[in-house]
């Protein structure tokens, strides 16, 4: 198994405490998975708390002998039940927090209640913000993880062409690379930030299935299998001259990378054609522009203007009122990362930055086409890390 460094893990620390600091907070209280495995290396059930100043301490309810195989952290201690947090605290030195930090942004209102009442008389306060702000900057640890990611997903995608067939429903051809991806060691679970948001694996549909807008906050949606997870595709069979989108998802030892790839059964409509050429365009013109200092705003515009200028305005990124407000958005060790390239969301891009790209056209009725890709941000410019073909696949 592979385990986090604790120079990572210190400097991760080191980076949040920087921030509790800036803000007169006493500590944190890391709760959400995913966030505990990133400070901590660990995502078994407990809490890690990280003081502004000083060492962390990881309590742990369940398992406590995995986090101390997993996590580098030098104190890893039980935790006999929630209501002793503050005493444990105290018996392991810490002084007894005004402030403390919680993930406000995912933890669940009853759990902020109960923690109020744990803590009564320490003022909790939302470091949500800060802890997304160390995340979205990867170190060079975390992009070669990001690199291995996209390569074993890069394996995968080298043999769906050879999988497709006409007649077959989207759900047999989603089966097919999914159980191949599993087989190759893809955790299957993809964390998302956002409330109700996260897709299985990601989406796969053809022709019109791919213009169903969904609950999901993205360019495509899809009708899904059942109305009680209405996101991807279905039962539909895949036909000739239809563009067949397979956004998945590669996620290996925790780490997400994002590309959307186009196949089609003999040649699309020349419509189609057209606004597949123009996601392509759009994408090179943002790979030119992408550098440490850009705004990523500006990019979002470069994107609405090439899109408007080919004809396609109203077909961007969705259609009508289902449109998407961003041209891409962070990855990591969740899908929905920091930064969005947004109208509006003035945003400097920094070296360490990974995040998708993602053009793409939605005709109702017709389908989907576009392309997406995930990059690293270096002080040159833009890393590639899903290098499979971007064109249209004709089978």
């Amino acid at each position: 198994m592979l385990y986090t460094p604790r120079s990572e893990l210190d400097c991760r620390t080191s980076a949040l405490q920087a921030l509790l600091a800036e803000k007169g907070i006493d500590g944190a209280l890391i709760i959400q998975s995913v966030d505990l495995f990133y400070f901590s290396g660990t995502a078994q059930n407990g809490f890690l708390y990280i003081p502004a100043i000083g060492q962390p301490v990881l309590i742990v309810r369940k398992s406590l002998a995995r986090a101390r195989e997993e996590s580098a952290l030098e104190s890893i201690v039980p935790l006999a039940g929630v209501k002793k947090l503050p005493e444990l605290l105290s018996s392991l030195g810490y002084s007894v927090p005004e402030t403390i930090g919680l993930e406000m942004d995912v933890i669940p209102a009853g759990n902020y209640l109960f923690y109020g009442q744990v803590f009564s008389g320490t003022r909790l306060v939302d470091i949500s913000g800060l802890i997304r702000q160390v995340r979205q900057i990867k170190s060079e640890y975390e992009i070669e993880l990001l690199r291995a990611s996209g390569r074993r997903m890069n394996e995968i995608y080298k043999e769906i062409p050879g999988m497709i067939r006409e007649g077959m429903t989207e759900v047999e051809l989603a089966s097919k690379i999914e159980g191949m991806a599993r087989a190759a060691g893809h955790m299957g679970y993809i964390a998302m930030r956002a409330f109700n948001q996260a897709p299985f694996f990601g989406h796969l549909m053809s022709g019109w299935t791919g213009a169903v807008p969904s609950a999901f906050d993205g360019a495509t949606g899809g009708p899904g299998l059942t109305p009680a997870f209405p996101q991807s595709g279905g039962f539909k069979p895949i036909g000739r001259g239809e563009p067949i989108v397979i956004d998945y998802v590669g996620l290996w030892d925790g780490y997400i990378t994002d590309r959307t790839r186009f196949y089609s059964i003999g040649p699309l409509p020349d419509k189609l054609m057209k606004a597949m050429t123009t996601a392509l365009e759009i994408q090179a013109a943002i790979i030119e522009r992408l550098k440490p200092g850009v705004n990523g705003s500006d990019l979002h515009e470069l994107a609405l203007d090439m899109a408007a200028a080919a004809g396609f305005g109203e077909n961007f990124m969705g259609f009508g009122a289902d449109q998407a407000k961003f041209i891409g958005h962070g990855v990591g060790l969740e899908l929905d990362e920091l930064p969005v390239l947004a109208k509006g969301l003035d945003k400097l891009l920094q070296p360490g930055m990974v995040f998708a790209v993602e053009p793409k056209f939605v005709f109702p009725g017709e389908g989907v086409v576009g392309i997406e890709n995930t990059f690293a941000l270096t002080e040159s410019g833009a890393e590639k890390l899903t290098s499979t073909p971007d064109g249209l696949t004709v089978i």
